[in-house]
């Protein structure tokens, strides 16, 4: 451990604006660096990379959480001990509807159906997002001509076991489609494995959250984004996504709330 700095992501008091961008990929996050002014980098440990640097006049810092609930934590608790104040994870999203394939995906809240954040607070505690972030995120998204959807993600920690089909999970039986179905009926849109421990855990910390994601796969992996196509389109999200928090940043510097 280095003195000064958090045991994980390596930033200290100093290192991080208190508008920060989380990504899962560590190395979306460098594609996001490359819409900063100035960026400084400030560590690439394990899988968490940051940089902080200023976008439309506005200190943002952008980091990554890795995958899954448990390094997503881990993230913001060293992200908010050096100072977040307001988080946007963006990412991307399995969709269970189809027709929403290519969207972006801002929902207004997330079922808790990993365990990590039950570590924090018991089941009946709510995640959901801030409601002014999700409009200003929403109102980003359309000002760039593109369609946004404002509903339900649900977390979940196995991949193999309740997104996609694997060899393993055939030889136990286990039910893929079943589960996506009984999602469905909840009216749950998306998928993925980070959001609500970081709307939960946000949201006891005192820190505002929000979560954008891009629908570059179909229920069970029968449809996805690959290759060029799929890259060209994360940048688009990059700079969808920091637009959408500068607005909000701009909004409250200058005292105009939703």
């Amino acid at each position: 451990m280095v003195k000064g700095k958090t045991l994980y992501g390596m930033c200290a008091k100093g290192d991080v604006a208190k508008y920060v961008l989380l990504s899962g990929d560590p190395w979306r996050v460098d594609v996001l660096a490359k819409n900063l002014e100035s960026p400084r980098h400030i560590a690439f440990s394990r899988e968490f990379n940051t940089y902080t640097g200023m976008y439309k006049g506005v200190e943002i810092t952008v980091s990554s959480t890795g995958m899954g609930a448990p390094t997503a934590a881990i993230a913001l608790e060293e992200l908010y001990e050096c100072g977040m104040e307001v988080a946007v994870r963006m990412g991307t999203n399995m969709v269970l509807d189809k027709s929403n394939f290519g969207k972006y995906m801002i929902p207004i809240g997330a079922m808790r159906n990993e365990s990590t954040s039950t570590q924090y607070a018991p089941l009946s505690y709510p995640a959901i997002a801030d409601a002014e972030l999700v409009g200003y995120l929403t109102e980003g998204v359309r000002e760039h001509g593109y369609e946004a959807v404002n509903g339900l993600i649900c977390t979940m920690d196995a991949f193999y076991r309740d997104f996609r089909e694997s060899r393993f999970s055939n030889e136990c039986g286990i039910d893929i489609e079943g589960r996506i179905d009984r999602l469905r009926a909840y009216g749950i849109d998306s998928l993925d494995m980070e959001s609500s421990a970081i709307l939960t855990i946000a949201r006891l910390m005192g820190v505002k959250a929000a979560l954008i994601g891009l629908a570059t796969v179909n229920a069970n992996l029968q449809e996805f984004m690959y290759g060029e196509e799929k890259a060209s389109n994360e940048a688009i999200l990059c700079k969808v996504a920091l637009d959408g928090l500068v607005k909000y940043a701009k909004a409250h510097e200058q005292g105009v709330h939703t």
